[in-house]
């Protein structure tokens, strides 16, 4: 699963910049400065995520646990409903388009999945057991 996890992120990183790069560049002209600050706090998000995408990647190596599976799980749905839901509203904001700011009501659950996803990592870690070699 460790795979699965790293080359998850390694994309999520990818789009992470892609996405960046085209909020700095292209959308700058396009849309409202409440829009842009909008889409860039769902791309910081997502790429402060794939770091732990890859933490939760090297972990699961060590301690191959339903906890570190689930951290990694979490991280993932987190970026989706977090980062997806805020650049949704920024694109809805763009074209001002009423009666979508439900969408704002997504976020706070893909924010939940991140502590959770947290949390389970930090219990993750207090299972892994340090094995040193002692020179006899």
């Amino acid at each position: 699963m460790h795979r699965g996890f790293l080359i998850t992120a390694a994309i999520l990183a990818a789009l992470s910049v892609a996405m960046g790069a085209f909020a700095a560049h292209a959308l700058k002209d396009l849309i409202s400065e409440r829009a842009i600050v909008t889409f860039e706090t769902g791309v910081r998000y997502q790429f402060y995520h794939v770091f732990a995408l890859f933490i939760t990647a090297i972990i699961y190596q060590q301690l191959p646990a339903m906890v570190t599976k689930i951290a990694g799980w979490l991280f993932g749905f987190g970026i989706l409903l977090f980062s997806g839901s805020l650049y949704l509203l920024a694109f809805m904001q763009a074209t001002v388009k009423p009666g979508y700011d439900w969408i704002g009501a997504i976020t706070p659950i893909g924010g939940t999945a991140f502590i959770a996803g947290w949390i389970c990592l930090l219990i993750a870690a207090t299972k892994i057991r340090h094995v040193s070699k002692r020179p006899e």
